[in-house]
């Protein structure tokens, strides 16, 4: 396993991490066992993964709750981050999120409280004041954001350092390229990329659009019409799958599985610090962790590009996956 500092914290997270959004189940994942759940996080620390992200948001802390019970004997080791919403980022809010988390994950201290998303009806000054407030009082030990876009990443930075940005990172969601991703590395922070594999797009588990579920195919990817999308454009989904089609060919003549070419080209992008693996079993754990050995040729590098190059103009300026009226600006 790969270790990278995280900003310019003590932090030292994996370069693989566990994303434990799955662990909720839910109208999005689907029915997920705990048993799964505490078996994939066991054998995540055996394989050296020590950083482990979640939220509140995700089933009502369904998940927070999970993974607490299953990091509890391995506190010392590992690093948690979850994520309070923005409009709890407000002070008279703040102190009651944080309690909730903590006791959900069965903790003292949060390594890492992130901003779900932005709230733009609080100033960003009252925001860091009240994040300040709880490393005071020992309640986390650092504060990052997610989904933040250039401008108001720009805002945040002019006020303090931003370890880390959670952002939509894959071949097939290449949007942060243009703006947010140079301006992250320009200040240090490091990007921890979410949905790497497209929620499943980049295992080349579905031949088609149709046969993805209502609950993966909500983002801008395919068409507005989908029963849980929330946007109303016509989607690229026959790009997106003739890019699909493409990264096949070239991890076929690799003689790899399409995902840990997914996550080798990832791994590879100046600035990323890691990547979320939103793995439900430990099988499907074990299936991405070769991407940490995995060298990509410039040539191969280049025909992922070319590949992808007409989803990334199709999704176009806005690094919102779900919404045309985007929420990172």
């Amino acid at each position: 396993m790969r270790y990278v500092r995280l900003g310019r914290t003590d932090l030292r997270v994996s370069a693989l991490a566990l994303g434990c959004w799955p662990f909720a189940g839910g109208s999005v994942w689907g029915a997920q066992r705990k048993e799964d759940s505490l078996a994939t996080v066991r054998a995540a620390l055996d394989r050296g993964i020590n950083f482990f992200d979640t939220a509140y948001a995700y089933e009502a802390g369904a998940s927070e709750r999970v993974l607490g019970e299953a990091l509890k004997p391995h506190r010392p080791s590992v690093v948690i981050a979850t994520k309070l919403g923005g409009s709890e980022a407000h002070p008279d809010r703040i102190r009651a999120a944080c309690r909730r988390s903590l006791r959900n994950l069965q903790i003292d201290c949060i390594d890492l409280y992130q901003i779900h998303w932005p709230a733009w009806d609080i100033p960003v000054s009252d925001a860091v004041g009240a994040l300040q407030e709880l490393r005071t009082l020992g309640w986390i030990r650092h504060f990052a954001v997610c989904n933040y876009g250039p401008r108001d990443f720009a805002a945040l930075a002019a006020l303090t350092a931003v370890p880390s940005n959670q952002l939509p990172y894959s071949l097939l969601a290449r949007t942060i390229e243009r703006e947010i991703l140079p301006l992250c590395r320009a200040q240090g922070t490091g990007v921890i990329g979410y949905s790497p594999l497209a929620q499943g797009l980049l295992t080349g588990r579905y031949a088609s659009a149709d046969e993805v579920p209502a609950g993966l195919a909500r983002t801008r990817h395919f068409t507005g019409r989908r029963p849980q999308a929330r946007h109303d454009e016509a989607g690229c989904e026959a790009e997106v799958f003739a890019a699909l089609r493409d990264v096949r060919a070239i991890a076929d003549d690799m003689g790899l599985s399409m995902a840990v070419l997914a996550l080798a080209w990832l791994l590879q992008q100046p600035g990323v610090a890691s990547l979320l693996i939103g793995a439900r079993t430990p099988t499907e754990l074990a299936r991405n962790l070769p991407a940490l050995e995995v060298p990509l040729s410039r040539d191969v590098a280049e025909r992922l590009d070319v590949a992808t190059r007409p989803v990334k103009a199709r999704l176009g300026s806005n690094v919102d996956l779900w919404m045309a009226a985007s929420r990172i600006r």
